[in-house]
C-alpha cells in the first residue's frame, strides 16, 4: 500500500557527468544542489552574482556573463556606508567602490570564461514578484534595504518572463547548440507576498516554464523540485524551523531524485566511491602518528589517484595534498 503520491521524475531525458560544465543561477534551491554538486566534485559555478530569485534578474544575469560584461563604478551606489550593486548579494557590498568592484568581477571572471562552452544551465526560478526601481524602471535582483518608496513592487506577467527568455535562448542554443537548459521552481514559500500572492507566483513560473519547454523541445527541460517538496514530501517534518525552507533531509531527498533523473550508472558510481573515500578522509585517529594510521592514509591516497585514473575530470588536487600532509 502507497501511503503517498509520488511525483514523476524525468525519464534520463538527459545525462549529466563529471566531464560536462555546469552553470546554475537562481534561488535558493539552486544553492543547495549546486554545492552538493562542488562537493562531489562537478565542474560548475553557482551563482556568481548571489541568490537571484526573480526570472528578470536570472536573465540579465544570463546576458552579463555571455556578453562577459565587467561591472564599473557606474553600476554602484552608496547606502548605509557600504557600495551595492542591485545585480548582487549583499555579500559582494563592501566600505568602498573599488573592494566591491573587485569582489564582484573577481567572481564573475570563472563564470563567464566557462560560460561559452556549458553543456548545462539550470535556472530556478523563486518569485514572480519584483521591485523596480522608480527612478530607472529597472527590475533589482537586491533591494539592500533601500527605502519601499524607491521602487514599485508588482507581479510579473507569463509573457513578460517569456518574452524575455525566448530571444535570449536562441541567443544561447544558436552560439552553443549543445547547451541544455534544466528549469525549475524553488520550493521555498515566500510568505511576505501572503500564501495566495505566493501561490499565483509559483502559478506563474510554472506556466513560463512550461510555454518555454513547448518553445524549445530539444533544449529547454523541467525539473519538479517545487513539486517534490509540496506533494510528495507534503509534511511539516521536512521543512526547516522557519516552515518555510526545506530542511537537510528534505535537500538530501531532492538530491536523490535529481541523481536518478540525470545520472548514468557510472556516475551514481562514482558517486558512492568518492564518499566513501571523503569519510575516510573525515575519520579523526587516536595515534595520527602510528604506522598504522599512515598506512591507512596511503590506503587512501591510492583510492582517490585510482578514482583520478578512472575520472579525469575529478580535481581532488586538495584531498592529494591532504592525505600528504597528515
Amino acid at each position: 500500500m502507497e501511503f503517498r503520491t509520488l511525483v514523476e521524475l524525468p525519464q534520463k531525458e538527459l545525462t549529466i557527468t563529471h566531464a560536462d560544465q555546469i552553470l546554475l543561477l537562481g534561488s535558493c534551491f539552486a544553492e543547495n544542489i549546486g554545492n552538493l554538486l562542488i562537493n562531489n566534485k562537478f565542474r560548475c559555478e553557482v551563482n556568481p552574482f548571489g541568490v537571484l530569485y526573480n526570472p528578470l534578474s536570472i536573465a540579465r544575469g544570463l546576458r552579463c556573463l555571455a556578453d562577459k560584461r565587467t561591472f564599473s563604478p557606474t553600476d554602484l551606489f552608496a547606502s548605509r556606508g557600504l557600495w551595492h550593486s542591485f545585480m548582487h548579494h549583499g555579500s559582494f557590498s563592501a566600505s568602498t567602490p573599488e573592494q566591491t568592484l573587485q569582489n564582484i568581477n573577481q567572481r564573475l571572471q570563472p563564470a563567464a570564461d566557462q560560460f561559452a562552452s556549458l553543456n548545462y544551465l539550470l535556472i530556478t526560478f523563486g518569485t514572480a514578484w519584483v521591485f523596480e526601481e522608480k527612478e530607472s524602471g529597472t527590475v533589482v535582483a537586491n533591494c539592500h534595504k533601500l527605502p519601499d518608496r524607491a521602487f514599485n513592487r508588482r507581479m510579473l506577467s507569463v509573457s513578460e518572463i517569456t518574452d524575455a527568455y525566448i530571444p535570449l535562448i536562441e541567443e544561447l542554443i544558436t552560439s552553443n547548440p549543445k547547451l541544455k537548459l534544466i528549469f525549475s521552481v524553488s520550493p521555498i514559500r515566500h510568505v511576505k507576498d501572503g500564501m495566495h500572492g505566493n501561490q499565483l507566483s509559483k502559478a506563474v513560473l510554472l506556466l513560463a516554464i512550461e510555454e518555454l519547454r513547448c518553445h524549445f523541445p530539444e533544449n529547454v527541460y523541467y525539473f519538479p523540485s517545487y513539486e517534490l517538496l509540496l506533494d510528495e514530501l507534503r509534511d511539516y517534518r521536512f521543512y526547516a524551523d522557519d516552515m518555510l525552507h526545506p530542511s537537510d533531509v528534505a535537500i538530501s531527498y531532492l538530491w536523490e531524485s535529481f541523481i536518478k533523473s540525470y545520472f548514468p550508472k557510472e556516475t551514481q558510481k562514482i558517486l558512492k566511491e568518492w564518499a566513501e573515500i571523503v569519510k575516510a578522509l573525515q575519520h579523526k585517529p587516536f595515534h595520527p602518528d602510528s604506522a598504522q594510521y599512515k598506512h591507512f592514509l596511503s590506503q587512501i591516497l591510492l583510492k582517490i589517484i585510482q578514482l583520478k585514473e578512472k575520472c579525469p575530470f575529478l580535481d581532488v588536487a586538495k584531498e592529494i595534498e591532504l592525505c600528504h600532509i597528515q
